[in-house]
């Protein structure tokens, strides 16, 4: 296909005429309310065009998710299971902000003209082959309008990537808790079998002896037993909890132990927070969108090949006029308001999350310490009772049931301090506080 020269000269003009026409569009501006102008002189667009990328870098949103610091505190078991996790994540949610990205990145340069061709067959069976170029002068802002919405396309994947990788940590480390409970319980348990089986032995001796009754040796191999399933359980609920946490981390985490620390540092806004506002402003410029295409606009239009070059100057509008038209847009401007209420809304129910786990991690941390007195006060009266059994001033039965208190209070001290762990790692999930931005 060739281009005669009257049509290149046509297209560079119309490349170029949008810098001319800045007065009249300009001009036009003031004749519909509240629009915006979309191209701007060349030499203006040049420098306007690279703060228009400074301004997706440093975006509110954006800035606020790399500056996140995390809650765990380094070299802590957490930090490991946490580093594990990140670094064997499949990063799907990465892989949607790169397309987001990536449409940005195109939506930057809507501005610009667009050239194609345009080839058909006449009735005389002639071949028609021209280039046809067009160019938005005015647009009534939705030029703009698809520019920010690819940019908040871009802050809503990069909160959704936030909110996925705290997910995941707080699994991994949720597993890890569970593995650590179960594996504290058993060595607990092992415990409590070594020293009921001693109880066991003597009650032998004193049945066989004839001093004790054999009901008293039923209950206590019954209680024997009961303790050997339940350290099975917990034993087969560890290798599960670490075998699951294995398959997320892609290698065993065995050798990991203990419970890690969390810092009180506030991490900032929830993320909660931060994805209505990034849905905020996809709302706002779906709404300038939809109110652009209600308004007239004009564009320049130029073609030429094998036929004659031919331009034209174009006022048109994506929706015609009717009778609903203006409930369209005060619909479009309810929007808006809506979409503000719901940060309002969303900004309130994190708050009130927080302030409930917050109270609930104050309960059990507090009741975690008194049970840990009421331990020290079992074991204390153990102690006596054993002294005395020794002495011959208690019978066996006596110090098996002054034994199961304390037991069972020890056991309550354990499920509470891992209640408390819990607790910790569902405020530090609510607040997205759990995997560092910078690292995501």
């Amino acid at each position: 296909m060739s281009i005669g020269r009257q049509s290149l000269g046509l297209i560079v003009a119309l490349t170029v005429l949008p810098g001319c026409l800045k007065t009249f569009a300009e001009g036009t501006v003031s004749r519909f309310r509240g629009a915006d102008p979309v191209v701007v002189a060349e030499g203006q667009r040049a420098a306007a065009e690279p703060a228009v990328i400074r301004s997706a870098d440093a975006s509110p949103i954006i800035h606020a998710l790399q500056i996140r610091p995390s809650v765990i505190e380094p070299g802590t078991p957490y930090a490991q299971v946490a580093a594990a996790v990140i670094a064997s994540d499949a990063r799907v949610a990465a892989a949607e902000l790169r397309v987001a990205q990536l449409r940005a990145e195109a939506a930057r340069n809507n501005w610009m003209p667009r050239i194609g061709p345009s080839i058909s067959l006449t009735s005389l069976g002639d071949f028609v082959a021209d280039l046809v170029i067009n160019q938005v002068i005015f647009d009534n802002g939705r030029k703009k309008a698809e520019r920010d919405l690819a940019k908040a396309d871009v802050e809503f994947a990069a909160v959704a990537l936030v909110e996925d990788g705290n997910t995941r940590v707080f699994d991994a480390l949720s597993l890890y808790v569970t593995a650590e409970e179960n594996r504290e319980f058993a060595a607990h348990l092992a415990g409590a079998i070594e020293d009921m089986t001693h109880f066991e032995w003597v009650m032998q001796q004193r049945v066989a002896g004839g001093v004790s009754d054999r009901s008293d040796l039923n209950i206590l191999q019954q209680k024997l037993a009961q303790m050997r399933a339940d350290r099975l359980e917990a034993r087969e609920t560890t290798t599960t909890a670490l075998a699951e946490l294995a398959a997320m981390a892609g290698r065993p985490l065995d050798g990991v132990s203990g419970l890690g620390g969390l810092t009180d540092t506030p991490p900032g806004e929830a993320l909660g927070v931060l994805r209505a506002r990034a849905e905020y402003e996809r709302t706002i410029a779906e709404a300038r969108i939809a109110r652009a295409q209600h308004l007239p606009g004009l564009s320049v239009g130029a073609s030429g090949g094998t036929s004659q070059p031919t331009a034209s100057l174009d006022v048109t509008t994506d929706t015609l006029f009717s009778l609903g038209t203006m409930a369209e847009f005060e619909a479009i401007e309810a929007t808006k308001v809506s979409a503000e209420r719901r940060v309002a809304e969303a900004r309130e129910v994190a708050e009130r999350k927080v302030q409930t786990q917050s109270s609930q991690l104050s309960a059990y941390r507090r009741q975690a310490t008194e049970a840990a007195g009421l331990t020290r006060q079992a074991k204390t009266n153990l102690d006596l009772f054993q002294q005395q059994y020794q002495g011959g001033q208690r019978q066996v039965m006596d110090v098996v049931g002054v034994y199961e208190t304390y037991a069972a209070a020890l056991e309550r001290e354990i499920e509470l301090k891992y209640k408390a762990a819990r607790a910790a790692l569902e405020l530090a999930r609510l607040q997205g506080a759990l995997a560092e931005g910078a690292e995501i």
